[in-house]
């Protein structure tokens, strides 16, 4: 009876896509021309297939670019087609040509596959190529967000003179170093692996094995075959929750009976490992050339390292027209959630009000400016940087980021040695005078690592859900030290980023330092606002490896968090501290070895220490004005 039942309900959905698919392509024949499986040929002879779609004029159009690693085929139905249908109709109906093409190796592209679309010259080759096209008027922007953005940086530092203007969305497993990100692509935080990319390869990585279109096909063939064949594998699906935990961590893609190439070579990588410089990651040595309408959420997995490139691109390019033409938009929503944002928006299990932006209206101005000269006035109308503050729940703006009105206030730890669980004796205060010399311990057993509970994560299934929860389960346990201020007499304002120093001893070699920053509302509940990690041994740099011995104390500067978000009166504000949060982060197994390819972890008996001598803190960037 259950089988009729899931028949019944796919006979019923199946006619509901294919009308929203045939709207949206109506929609598009009346006001343009698509050309399928156009096989764009690179310079090493390899072809990419690609989709255009031309506006119905004789006049030159500029172009904006659309390349993936995902689906896109026009025929069937499915989500990621109707969102390319989409996308391509907004940006006809303003006069532009829209292209979208799939990286080499993946579908009906020819070649082999490799993460972030590298050669980077595959990116060259299509401005080119595109650029020549008598219909172009020769300037092209790219746009898209997640997989489809994040090639968009190190393809920009080739600076094509046709490559005007760019929009990344969620572009964080674009970002290789910057400044003191050693993200690499976001396999790392502080040193520490994250687990993201075991789960999104399994989903989206083509097999070496698969079939394969012979070399040389007519567009007239493919178009033909892609009516019937579409390349998309389908996986048997996974409860990552409880896979994910399997070890070692290099082992995780084969135990689920996945590809397991791409996975293997990167996992290996340490931080500062020289291959992570020759692929497709940008880094903070190479230049920039390109103008930039940046987008970034609150909670998604590179928020910091995001904010740290416009940042640096801003004021560094050697171009003064690039510096002055960078633009950011910080919006309170999940990966890639930008146009999700409701009357009621709605982050994991806490609504952050009216969150609603004028996303689509802002892009196509700022293509408007860039690819057809036009006279807006985008400069004039358009801050620098936009940022939604949560708490206060509202749209604001600065030049700069952080904005030029805060202070860095330090907020130091102090306990009597019981700051465990939330009912232990930890607070914060700024006052250095009344920090109590009585360390706080626990230990951290691998085995039975602290959860994940929302945050800043991607594209990890069931394994991890995104967002801000009450932690108060999490605040339960013995291995999660809590800090709280007493309650807020005036309310006010944290914007920017925040800077964390712990002191730590230990009885093994090498553990991980995790801190959570928490807005706990006045009835007790406990919102996560940012996390981050580090890895002890990376401590005094990403170059090299320095182990702990026992009895001695070390400081250790996390990587930084960031946030706008306003504490209200009668709020407090908590940050907890242990040693995991998995399976956002791998956990570390406390052995001083390799820990990708180990099976088997110690406990780790953690001393923290907040005293005169070892002040351990937070300070939060607090915005000088009155609410």
């Amino acid at each position: 009876m259950k089988y009729l039942y899931k028949i019944l309900v796919l006979l019923l959905f199946i006619p509901q896509i294919s009308n929203s698919q045939d709207d949206i392509l109506s929609k598009i024949n009346e006001i343009a021309t698509l050309q399928q499986k156009v096989m764009m040929p690179m310079r090493d002879g390899v072809r990419l297939a690609t989709d255009i779609y031309l506006p119905k004029t004789d006049k030159k159009v500029p172009i904006i670019f659309s390349r993936t690693p995902y689906n896109f085929n026009s025929w069937g139905d499915g989500e990621q087609k109707n969102r390319t249908h989409q996308r391509a109709y907004e940006a006809l109906k303003r006069g532009y040509a829209y292209v979208v093409q799939n990286e080499r190796g993946r579908y009906y592209s020819e070649g082999e596959w490799d993460i972030l679309g590298v050669p980077l010259t595959d990116g060259y080759d299509a401005f080119s190529w595109m650029s020549k096209q008598p219909w172009s008027n020769g300037k092209i922007g790219t746009l898209g967000c997640s997989s489809t953005a994040e090639w968009q940086m190190a393809v920009a530092a080739l600076d094509h003179p046709s490559h005007a203007a760019m929009v990344p969305q969620g572009f964080g497993a674009g970002v290789g170093k910057v400044g003191d990100f050693y993200e690499q692509g976001n396999w790392y935080r502080g040193g520490v692996e994250q687990l993201l990319f075991a789960t999104w390869l399994y989903g989206v990585e083509h097999d070496k094995f698969k079939p394969r279109i012979p070399e040389g096909a007519t567009q007239e063939d493919l178009i033909r075959i892609s009516r019937f064949y579409d390349l998309a594998p389908e996986n048997p699906p996974i409860d990552w929750a409880e896979k994910i935990k399997h070890l070692p961590i290099q082992d995780l893609l084969k135990n689920v009976g996945g590809k397991k190439e791409v996975f293997d070579k990167m996992i290996r990588r340490k931080p500062n490992d020289s291959d992570w410089y020759k692929g497709g990651l940008y880094h903070d040595n190479m230049n920039f050339g390109v103008p930039s309408f940046w987008f970034v959420s609150w909670y998604d997995v590179a928020t910091t390292p995001n904010i740290a490139l416009f940042n640096h691109v801003r004021e560094n390019s050697v171009d003064d027209y690039v510096n002055d033409n960078q633009y950011l938009i910080i919006s309170p929503t999940l990966h890639c959630g930008f146009t999700r944002a409701t009357e009621n928006t709605v982050v994991g299990d806490l609504s952050v009000g009216d969150a609603r932006l004028n996303y689509d209206e802002q892009i196509y101005d700022w293509f408007d400016f860039m690819l057809k000269g036009k006279d807006n006035n985008f400069k004039e109308n358009t801050p620098r940087v936009q940022y939604y503050t949560m708490g206060s729940n509202e749209w604001q703006s600065s030049d700069v980021w952080p904005p030029e009105n805060t202070e860095m206030i330090k907020f130091y730890l102090t306990s009597n040695g019981n700051a465990n669980t939330l009912n232990g004796d930890g607070k914060l205060t700024t006052l250095k005078r009344k920090i109590q010399d009585n360390p706080d311990s626990f230990i951290y057993d691998p085995e039975n690592p602290v959860d994940s509970y929302g945050g800043g994560v991607c594209c990890m299934g069931n394994a991890v859900k995104g967002g801000a929860f009450d932690q108060r389960e999490i605040e339960k346990r013995e291995d999660v030290l809590v800090y709280t201020s007493e309650p807020l007499k005036n309310g006010f304002e944290v914007t920017g980023f925040i800077e964390s120093t712990i002191y730590i001893s230990s009885d093994v070699k090498d553990t991980d330092i995790t801190i959570k920053l928490i807005d706990v509302h006045p009835d007790g509940s406990a919102y996560n606002i940012d996390e981050t990690i580090q890895r002890v041994r990376f401590r005094e740099g990403y170059d090299k490896e320095v182990f702990m011995e026992k009895g001695n104390v070390y400081k250790v500067d996390l990587s930084k968090m960031s946030t706008s978000n306003y504490f209200k009166k009668d709020h407090r504000i908590r940050i907890e501290v242990s040693s995991s949060n998995f399976p956002r982060f791998a956990r570390n197994l406390n052995t001083g070895g390799n820990n990708y390819d180990e099976s088997e972890g110690m406990k780790a008996n953690n001393v923290i220490y907040h005293s005169k001598k070892y002040p351990s803190s937070i300070t939060l960037p607090i915005v000088l004005k009155n609410k």
